[in-house]
């Protein structure tokens, strides 16, 4: 199945996507199209060993989720290969800088794991929260 028709074959049921990622995840281009394409096809969250700087900002920017795998952690080191279902539990929405939570997976291999939120600023947590700067933006203008 070609990744566009995958992508909405689980929009269509209802279902979220996340990216597994290596290091310096977003290197390339800095274009704000690397993060609206993945958004557009349900990514909510990215979990990766890093992030190159401006897309990181950019995934924010498009309210997708910015993890990071602890130092020396990666999927290959978890037994992860794509095909688990995961869920990540975001207290509720009440996220600090930085702060680590807990992935939960089926795998019988790695039942949860943590990683760290990539949200690095007060702001990136507002924009997240709204679901992208858009969003942000505008409620500010209809308050």
């Amino acid at each position: 199945m070609f990744v566009y028709d995958a992508a909405e074959k689980y929009m269509n049921e209802g279902r979220s996507l996340i990216v597994l990622a290596g290091s310096e995840y977003g290197s390339g281009s800095s274009r704000d199209w690397a993060a609206k394409g993945p958004a557009l096809q349900g990514v909510r969250a990215v979990i990766a060993k890093s992030y190159e700087r401006i897309h990181r900002s950019n995934l924010v920017g498009m309210g997708i989720l910015p993890l990071q795998f602890p130092e020396g952690v990666d999927a290959d080191s978890l037994g992860l290969d794509g095909r688990e279902q995961f869920s990540i539990d975001l207290n509720n929405g009440d996220l600090s800088v930085g702060q680590k939570i807990t992935v939960r997976t089926t795998s019988p291999k790695t039942p949860s794991f943590d990683v760290i939120v990539r949200l690095d600023t007060e702001v990136e947590l507002s924009y997240f929260k709204h679901g992208g700067i858009l969003q942000y933006v505008l409620r500010r203008l209809a308050a």
